[in-house]
C-alpha cells in the first residue's frame, strides 16, 4: 500500500500486518470533543439528557451502540447541524472551541457521514470529489479555484487510496467502496488531525470491509486520531484503544476496549445474548446461548 502523506512533506509508511505498540507512558494530550451536560432533541424526541463526553486527542476511540442509541444525534451534534438546550453549565466543544468557522474546522476535524455520502451530488466526478473538501462542498462550482498544488496533492491522495483510475468517474457511477474511499479522500485534503467515521464498512463486501479497514488503521499509525461511531462490532480495529457504550442516549459503559468489549457487556447492550470471539486483534460478535 502507498504511504500516507501530511501536510508537512512528512511520509509515514504503512506496512500491512505490521502495527507498532502502544507506549505505555501516559502524556496528557488536549481534548479533541468536550461534551458537557447536554441535553438535546431531533424534533419533539429528547434524544440525550445530561449527557457528557471527553474523547482525547491521539486516544482512538470506538462508540458503540445499537440503532435508536442516539449515534447519529451525536455525529450532528459535532457537526454543527443541531445544537443542544441552551444552559449555562452544557456546552459541545472541538478542540476546546464552542464556535468554529467551517474553513478553520476543516483543516482539524472532518466527519465522513452516510448523510454526506446521500447527499453528494452523483454528476461529480472523482478529482472533483476530492478537491470539493477545499471548500466543505458536494461538487465543485466555477468560482471555486484550485492551484496545481492543490491537484497535484489530489492526485497523491486517490493513488495513496487506490483509487486513481476512478478520477474522472462520475460518483453516482462508483460502488459504495469506491464513494467511501472519495469521500475520505475528501476529507484528508485537508490534513485532518482527527477524522470522525460513521459506520464506515456498513454496505460493503467483504474484500472492500477489509480493504477499507486497512486504510483506517494506516491513518491512526500514521498519527490521525479516529472516532468511530457504529453499531458493527467488527469495524473496530486493533488500534482502538477505547470503547464508549452508548444505548437508549446514554453512555453505560466507558474505558479500555479489553475490559469494556465483553460478552456480558454487548449482551445488554444490544439486549440479546452474544458471545464473542476474536481474532488478530478484532473482535466478531457470534449468537449467544438461547439464539
Amino acid at each position: 500500500m502507498a504511504p500516507f502523506l501530511t501536510s508537512g512533506n512528512k511520509v509515514i509508511s504503512h506496512v500491512s500486518g505490521s502495527y507498532p505498540e502502544q507506549n505505555s507512558v501516559k502524556v496528557h494530550m488536549p481534548n479533541i470533543i468536550e461534551i458537557k451536560n447536554v441535553t438535546a432533541y431531533r424534533g419533539q424526541t429528547r434524544v440525550f439528557n445530561d449527557l457528557s463526553l471527553e474523547i482525547a486527542q491521539g486516544c482512538n476511540t470506538a462508540i458503540l451502540g445499537p440503532n435508536g442509541a442516539g449515534k447519529s444525534t451525536l455525529l450532528k451534534l459535532l457537526s454543527r447541524e443541531i445544537y443542544p438546550v441552551q444552559r449555562d453549565d452544557s456546552y459541545v466543544r472541538v478542540f476546546g472551541q464552542e464556535r468554529w468557522n467551517v474553513w478553520e474546522l476543516r483543516a482539524h476535524f472532518g466527519i465522513i457521514s452516510h448523510d454526506l455520502q446521500q447527499q453528494y451530488m452523483g454528476n461529480a466526478l472523482g478529482m472533483n470529489v476530492i478537491l470539493s473538501g477545499y471548500y466543505s462542498s458536494i461538487d465543485t462550482a466555477a468560482h471555486q479555484q484550485f492551484s496545481a498544488e492543490d491537484k497535484n496533492r489530489a492526485d497523491r491522495i486517490m493513488h495513496t487510496l487506490g483509487v486513481t483510475d476512478l478520477k474522472e468517474r462520475m460518483f453516482s457511477a462508483m460502488s459504495t467502496g469506491e464513494q467511501r474511499r472519495f469521500l475520505l479522500g475528501r476529507a484528508l485534503i485537508n490534513d485532518p488531525d482527527t477524522l470522525v467515521l460513521d459506520e464506515p464498512t456498513s454496505g460493503l463486501d467483504l474484500k472492500a470491509c477489509f480493504q477499507y479497514l486497512d486504510l483506517i488503521r494506516g491513518l491512526m499509525q500514521s498519527g490521525k486520531t479516529i472516532i468511530l461511531v457504529t453499531h458493527h462490532i467488527h469495524e473496530i480495529p486493533p488500534e482502538v484503544s477505547r470503547v464508549v457504550l452508548l444505548k437508549d442516549g446514554e453512555i453505560i459503559a466507558d474505558g479500555e476496549k479489553p475490559e469494556i468489549l465483553t460478552s456480558t457487556n454487548l449482551s445488554a447492550l444490544f439486549a440479546a445474548p452474544i458471545a464473542l470471539v476474536q481474532a488478530n486483534g478484532f473482535y466478531q460478535a457470534m449468537p449467544g446461548r438461547g439464539q
